[in-house]
């Protein structure tokens, strides 16, 4: 059995210092595959990225668990959004309210660096903990108010600080928790579930929400939903992972947390052209696209003119949705896109390209096909891009670079408020959202001619810092 990832079947290869290389050319792996190589006069690792069975990462039984676990908190995570939003709305109807709602949220996520310095020097285990014990006390919050009817905007605006607060905090801890599950073959496997358990929340989230709001009332729906946060947290103080089983914990402990970590970060991947690539990749899709999308579907749910709007509503919203976790497992089951550049940049063309066909759509049947074909490849995008990151990022600040990524993926979203919010209530939505497409095409056409030439220009820069890169 393994001693790293108990899986009775995995045997872990020879303890080999390994080089990091993109394969650009022909060969066993795909174009831009991330694949480890061994150091002249080393042993090769056995299983190279892209050659684990499918499901892998569910061959462990921690991972197993940890997935179940992160489905149900982020199903409570949007059943408070249902119950709280739903509320909120009632009490004061502000939109105002509404937009902080939104803001609230992503904001966090800016801090994202930090909260992956916080990964990098702590048990992740505690840190992710911790960010549960943040949302189960939002949640108790909101029901206190709700029992003693004191509710004002002010209290509604701390809570929803401290909620989109402890989803920043959460993000880093839990891939690093991903990377000492699985062997590195299976990491792709893990990111790409874990993103799939992420979108069976959100899109689950909303019906149990519901379910509760109706059949329970909101102060005991609210209370109830604390529960649901549980099994993740209970988990965790079973498992004896701490996210840094596989690096070098000597150095990650030795490494301080600092205000400063973002540009510190960003300057020390900034001659590594594919963890930049992977970086803008996430930022792109959410800052043009980002969360607005979601906060408009109304309109457009009004706008299709398909019969009772809020059917129509409920069935975008549902589309959308379960494009994610239909993306999750088709990539799983195939196992034929690995985590390569070209895959991250086509997959984000594809989101790109199915946005704007949406936005322009006035049929209601092409609407729904649209958005299943856009959440499932605005799942491969993300979770391929966030899988080169991990990859690549050097262990000592492995969860600082994917805070970068966090920052870029999570806090941009905050700017979609203006990208298809603010500029739909000039030209319309409908046109700002198609226009918003259209950027997130042509910036991912950049992206994809700044990799070509760096390639073209220096190998090496596509390797991680510190690494060697070769062509294969």
């Amino acid at each position: 059995m393994c001693a790293a990832c108990g899986v009775a079947t995995h045997v872990p290869p020879p303890p080999v210092t390994t080089s990091e290389q993109i394969v650009a050319g022909p060969g066993t792996a795909a174009p831009g595959m991330v694949q480890p190589t061994a150091t002249a006069g080393m042993v090769q690792p056995t299983g190279a990225v892209g050659t684990a069975p499918r499901f892998a990462a569910l061959r462990s039984r921690d991972c197993r668990y940890f997935l179940g676990g992160t489905a149900l908190s982020m199903m409570a995570d949007n059943i408070e959004h249902v119950i709280t939003y739903w509320v909120l709305w009632q009490a004061f109807h502000s939109p105002a309210l509404a937009g902080f709602a939104v803001i609230s949220h992503w904001v966090p996520f800016l801090l994202s660096v930090y909260f992956g310095g916080l990964a990098d020097r702590y048990d992740c285990r505690r840190v992710i903990q911790a960010a549960q014990a943040l949302f189960m006390a939002v949640s108790v919050g909101w029901g206190v108010l709700f029992v003693t009817d004191s509710l004002t905007v002010w209290f509604a605006c701390i809570l929803l600080v401290v909620h989109g607060i402890a989803g920043a905090l959460w993000g880093p801890a839990e891939q690093l928790m991903l990377h000492d599950f699985v062997d590195r073959p299976a990491l792709p496997s893990a990111v790409r579930l874990n993103a799939t358990a992420r979108s069976l929340g959100i899109l689950f989230g909303p019906v149990v929400g519901s379910a509760l709001l109706i059949g329970l009332g909101p102060t005991a729906g609210i209370f109830v939903n604390v529960a649901i946060y549980l099994p993740l947290t209970v988990f965790l103080a079973r498992t004896r992972f701490t996210g840094h089983v596989r690096g070098d914990e000597a150095d990650v402990r030795s490494t301080q947390v600092s205000a400063f970590d973002a540009i510190r970060v960003i300057r020390e991947v900034s001659s590594n052209a594919t963890l930049v690539s992977m970086i803008a990749i996430g930022g792109l899709g959410s800052f043009f696209i980002g969360a607005s999308l979601q906060s408009a579907m109304p309109i457009f749910a009004m706008d299709l003119h398909a019969g009772n709007a809020g059917v129509v509503y409920s069935v975008l919203l549902f589309a959308h949705g379960a494009g994610g976790v239909i993306g999750g497992l088709l990539l799983e089951v195939t196992g034929r896109i690995g985590p390569t550049v070209r895959a991250a940049i086509v997959s984000t063309l594809v989101y790109g390209a199915a946005m704007l066909g949406f936005a322009v759509t006035g049929s209601y049947v092409a609407a729904i096909v649209l958005l299943v074909i856009g959440g499932t490849a605005n799942l491969a995008s993300m979770s391929i891009s966030q899988t080169i990151v991990q990859l690549l990022a050097p262990s000592q600040i492995r969860g600082r670079v994917i805070g970068v990524y966090g920052m870029a993926a999570n806090g941009l979203r905050a700017g979609s408020g203006l990208t298809v919010g603010l500029l739909g209530g000039i030209v319309g939505v409908h046109w700002s959202l198609a226009v918003s497409g259209a950027a997130l095409t042509a910036g991912t056409a950049l992206v994809a001619g700044y990799v070509a030439r760096a390639r073209s220009r220096a190998p090496v820069a596509l390797a991680a810092p510190g690494l060697s890169a070769t062509r294969g």
